[in-house]
């Protein structure tokens, strides 16, 4: 199967969470959020937040073993 219709949505087709994730983690996926707090509108606190999330496989180097 070609990579390009491996990426086209097919109707019906149901995909495995494991594959799923397969797919998210070999392209990584970044979630970011915002938590603001506050009273009367007036905003106390604000968090940011940033994650990165990516699969890290074994790097092969010339000469080098394990």
């Amino acid at each position: 199967m070609s990579s390009a219709g491996r990426d086209e949505p097919l109707p019906g087709r149901q995909v495995a969470l494991v594959d799923l994730l397969d797919r998210l983690l070999a392209g990584g996926v970044v979630i970011t959020g915002d938590v603001v707090l506050s009273i009367a509108d007036i905003d106390l606190v604000r968090i940011s937040l940033r994650a990165l999330i990516t699969s890290v496989g074994p790097c092969a180097r010339g000469g080098e073993q394990p």
